[in-house]
């Protein structure tokens, strides 16, 4: 157990470190972190919502200008057994990132958001195993399903909708993974970490899949509507993910996190609404429309319609985050304010 007098003492990091999903917006930023640390990073990444753009300043800086070469990179599937093989014997620590995710991906594929989340973390999983190396798993928030109890436990009773709500089939994917983990931890001994990270945002996070913060971005400074999908009285605590990474970072050194759950989170609780209401300010503020005319106003679309009928939503998303701060003393440094203006940034410079 974390003892609660105060931070565990951290290892240090080993120095051969794969990231799957490495492509993808947090895996990137991940990868980045870790090789200006000096360690050793191989990305894999099928591409299927991740870009090769967010690695080819990486591949550039990391693997054609040092010697020997600190970054490399496989464009393939997790569930591709010997490429996996390979590269989880070449390496001291995992963290695994690759899932399906964003809401509209999931409604819409929902075999795909199954058999990725599940088949690929138990691959990792017994890759892991045969080598005895080190997994953080990246989980969700949506874990929590529609439970009331704010802010959200780690240890939490979890409440889903029901198995025709193809909406809850990436939660349940993302339970299956947690549990499958936990089970390799204590049956076999396995050293894995787990984090439920609550609506991570940042630069080079795309609205393609529905993530809220870059599309509302987008739409405001194209002065296109800035579109909200149902009342917009929903709320949510969005984390940097500068701020993600640290903690991501801070947890693999922590021995006594090893077999335990962590939620990885801002406590900046906003509404949809005055997010909108925030974007557009910010953008007009910081004179990044385009058009150099105003954003049109905003307008309200229902979850049918953006998503599918029946649609259902978490109605609030916070975290309570005092075990991860007794464990390695993480806490969020990024403003609402300070994330929005970065995400601006970077789609308008």
């Amino acid at each position: 157990m974390i003892s609660k007098a105060g931070a565990a003492r951290p290892t240090h990091l080993p120095k051969r470190i794969l990231i799957t999903g490495g492509a993808g917006f947090i895996g990137c930023h991940l990868a980045e972190s870790l090789l200006s640390q000096g360690h050793q990073v191989t990305v894999i990444d099928n591409l299927s919502t991740g870009s090769f753009e967010n690695i080819r300043p990486l591949i550039k800086q990391w693997s054609q200008e040092t010697q020997p070469p600190l970054f490399r990179f496989a464009i393939d599937t997790i569930t591709n057994e010997g490429v996996l093989d390979r590269l989880v014997s070449e390496c001291d620590l995992i963290f695994h990132l690759a899932a399906a995710v964003g809401v509209k991906l999931i409604v819409e594929n929902p075999v795909h958001t199954i058999e990725t989340n599940v088949m690929g973390t138990e691959a990792v999983l017994k890759a892991a195993h045969r080598y005895r190396v080190k997994v953080l798993i990246a989980s969700t928030s949506e874990v929590y399903g529609k439970g009331n109890h704010i802010p959200f436990r780690e240890d939490d009773d979890v409440v889903l909708g029901p198995t025709s709500r193809t909406r809850w089939a990436y939660a349940a994917s993302k339970m299956v993974d947690e549990f499958l983990a936990l089970a390799y931890s204590r049956e076999k001994d396995l050293p894995v970490i787990i984090a439920r990270l609550f609506n991570t945002v940042g630069p080079r996070q795309t609205g393609q899949y529905g993530m809220v913060v870059p599309r509302f971005v987008q739409q405001a400074i194209q002065g296109s509507p800035v579109s909200i999908y149902g009342d917009g009285n929903q709320s949510r605590c969005f984390l940097h993910v500068q701020d993600a990474v640290k903690a991501l970072i801070l947890l693999t050194k922590c021995p006594e996190a090893v077999g335990q759950v962590f939620n990885v989170g801002s406590t900046e609780k906003v509404t949809i609404l005055e997010l909108a209401q925030m974007v557009l300010a910010l953008s007009r503020k910081h004179k990044k429309n385009r058009n150099g005319t105003k954003a049109e106003p905003i307008s309200f679309i229902p979850y049918e319609e953006a998503y599918a009928e029946g649609f259902e939503d978490m109605r609030q998303r916070v975290p309570d985050i005092s075990k991860i701060h007794r464990a390695v003393g993480w806490k969020p440094v990024h403003s609402l304010k300070r994330i929005l203006i970065d995400v601006i940034n970077h789609f308008t410079s």
